[in-house]
């Protein structure tokens, strides 16, 4: 079941092109997250909005992070306190993050202020329950982000991580991997596609996941205009926002560097 699963994604996700289409959108953003078709962000006040038509369209509330996939739509505030959009209402949830992704199989992972990791398996996410019981996974983080073929997250120190035996029941896997490269954030599309900025805002795609090799095999560094800070993808769109709070939106489907550029802290051109 879950290789047919896994040959499903990977059969709608990109491929390789000669092109990156990308368009600046009209707003001011500090985080962007995109999945199961939506796409959410948060500005500097805490202003949450949407993209619907074309256009951003604030919604109630105040939340310094969001995040939207197969598990819903969630969002932290100032204080931690983690939230979750219900019949178009913020409701409290028990439990604090500074972060959180809803990217994974309908389960939710995410760090809290002190870099601990947690997740939140399938069940409990698609409830109304707003006591839910969040599972720890052991090691530390500052970044974490959940996905279909497992979760990959960064540390403080930048290290990439990728987390083994991510299953919707068992959102804390087995075991961590160290992935070779340097980034500040890392995010996984509900494809199992990968993207991830670096410490000097350079952005990247992990090349050659698959079914058989959830890792995939190196790091190409896009060729953007400009430097940015967040990064997320969804059917075959990449939302970037730029250091300056500026947002992009870019055509990836089928897209592959034409420069060759190779990896997050390797400047030998790729093979």
């Amino acid at each position: 079941m879950m290789l047919l699963l896994c040959l499903l994604l990977l059969g709608t996700s990109v491929a390789a092109d000669h092109e990156l289409m990308c368009t600046v959108i009209p707003g001011n953003l500090k985080q962007v997250d995109a999945g199961a078709g939506k796409v959410y962000g948060v500005n500097d006040n805490g202003n949450i909005f949407r993209w619907v038509k074309g256009e951003w369209k604030q919604i109630p509330g105040a939340l310094i992070h969001v995040t939207v996939g197969p598990a819903g739509v969630w969002g932290v505030n100032e204080m931690n306190t983690i939230h979750k959009l219900q019949d178009d209402e913020w409701v409290p949830v028990s439990g604090k993050m500074k972060q959180i992704d809803a990217g994974g199989a309908k389960f939710l992972a995410g760090t809290d202020g002190d870099n601990w990791v947690y997740c939140l398996n399938q069940d409990q996410t698609v409830s109304k329950s707003t006591d839910p019981s969040f599972t720890k996974i052991e090691g530390s983080l500052n970044y974490y982000s959940s996905g279909p073929m497992g979760c990959w997250g960064t540390d403080t120190n930048n290290k990439v991580m990728f987390r083994f035996d991510v299953q919707p029941m068992t959102c804390q896997g087995s075991f961590w991997k160290t992935i070779e490269g340097s980034l500040v954030m890392v995010e996984v599309g509900t494809d199992g596609s990968v993207y991830g900025v670096d410490p000097e805002g350079k952005v990247y795609k992990r090349e050659g996941i698959s079914c058989t090799n959830h890792v995939g095999t190196s790091w190409t560094q896009l060729d953007l205009p400009g430097t940015f800070k967040h990064v997320s993808y969804d059917r075959g769109w990449l939302w970037l926002v730029r250091q300056n709070g500026e947002v992009l939106k870019c055509n990836v489907k089928h897209h592959s560097s034409p420069d060759g550029k190779h990896g997050p802290h390797d400047k030998k051109k790729k093979q």
